[in-house]
């Protein structure tokens, strides 16, 4: 049983919020607040494992009180609760770690509670149900290259933009490969401003809505918006992991999906992108170098609670002549000890044409056997039917060629 202390001067959303943590059986009401100036001292004596935060009755002092709580508890995770998406920012900067949105249902409650007490290990072996997302926040895709030239990018950006082709959906694409990523070369976008990743960790600490909507560059075709690589490699070295965790984060505010297309040196910032991500797809081809790093990512990835699970394995480039003789996805499966997710068909001519043309494969060759197979990816992670051409007898997916 995990213990939750509340704070909120309003008495009617105190209340709703006492009602809802009641019925979830996997915590305990420690400790309720009316004073945001009492607070700290209310759960001195005895620290709770989350505390919640309400900002609607008095933001300034709310915003204060969690700026103390970072301080004095810097691994006390504290969750936000506002209307307000701007004072849900500023408490992100401040140091809360997760946030809800008003109203908060039951399913909010229970997702963003399993998310915070299993991320700081303080999670209860009997909480039930997996870890679910937070309503008003971003699903996140970090895309593992298995080793260089697998089609890591191809697949981050041509995901990216099948999501935010959906007019349902606010999707953007960071780019995480630090020193040579090439995530923006691969679509024609307009709003850098020379602004980069880099710039955000350069000014973490005072990081508002303004200025990350002004490093977004957009494409305009798809609404794609993209945070590209530093642009010089010597900037690299001013970001840290914790630069991408608030950015994220920030990010989350904005979109319904982000996608993070990661280095091939699995450095601090890419495990920081791999343990926020919901879904961690590790792309691969069928021949054994590749195939053999599979298995000793999935290895070290299984020392970390939760990572491994997340992993789903995508063969890409299926069909090419480069894929190596005896080695079929069966036998795939056998090596890495994990079913093959997905499959994404080799079609050279449309995925290099639509690279030449800065656009992503849903507008340059929307009909290729490669965007098929890519919309169904996106249906298979998000759950809902892909959009697009019928993917009919030539569809590609957890089965093969059909």
């Amino acid at each position: 049983m995990q213990r939750v202390a509340i704070v909120d001067p309003t008495e009617s959303t105190r209340e709703s919020l006492r009602t809802l943590l009641l019925g979830v059986d996997f915590v305990w009401l420690d400790n309720e607040c009316a004073r945001y100036e009492y607070f700290p001292d209310v759960i001195r004596t005895a620290l709770p494992d989350l505390v919640v935060v309400a900002l609607d009755a008095d933001k300034t002092r709310a915003l204060q009180l969690i700026g103390q709580l970072a301080a004095e508890h810097p691994k006390l995770p504290i969750l936000t609760i506002s209307h307000d998406h701007q004072a849900l920012l500023q408490s992100l900067q401040k140091g809360a770690k997760y946030f809800l949105t008003h109203p908060v249902g039951l399913q909010d409650m229970l997702a963003a509670l399993r998310r915070a007490l299993g991320e700081h290990g303080t999670a209860d072996p009997a909480m039930p149900g997996p870890v679910a997302r937070q309503t008003g926040t971003a699903a996140v895709t970090a895309v593992l290259g298995s080793r260089g030239g697998v089609g890591t990018t191809t697949l981050a950006v041509n995901l990216a933009a099948t999501l935010a082709a959906d007019p349902e959906n606010a999707a953007a694409l960071i780019d995480l490969d630090l020193a040579l990523g090439d995530a923006d070369i691969a679509l024609e976008v307009t709003g850098f401003e020379n602004i980069s990743i880099a710039d955000l960790a350069a000014n973490i600490e005072r990081l508002d809505m303004n200025f990350l909507r002004r490093a977004m560059a957009k494409h305009e075709p798809t609404g794609l918006s993209i945070l590209r690589h530093p642009l010089e490699v010597a900037q690299v070295g001013v970001i840290h992991e914790q630069h991408v965790e608030r950015i994220v984060n920030l990010l989350k505010l904005s979109y319904t999906h982000l996608v993070l297309d990661l280095s091939k040196g699995l450095l601090p910032t890419d495990l920081m992108a791999l343990r926020m991500a919901d879904h961690i797809l590790l792309v691969a081809q069928l021949e054994l170098s590749s195939l053999r790093n599979v298995v000793r990512l999935v290895h070290c990835l299984s020392g970390e609670e939760d990572l491994a699970e997340k992993v789903r394995v995508v063969i890409n480039r299926q069909g090419a002549d480069t894929v190596e003789e005896g080695i079929s996805l069966k036998k795939a499966e056998e090596v890495i000890g994990k079913p093959i997710f997905w499959q994404v068909p080799n079609e050279p001519k449309a995925v290099i044409g639509a690279r030449v043309s800065g656009h992503p494969l849903i507008k340059h060759a929307p009909k290729s056997r490669v965007q098929q197979s890519i919309h169904g990816l996106a249906a298979a992670l998000f759950g809902k039917p892909a959009a697009g051409p019928d993917r009919g007898s030539k569809g590609w997916g957890l089965f093969g060629k059909r």
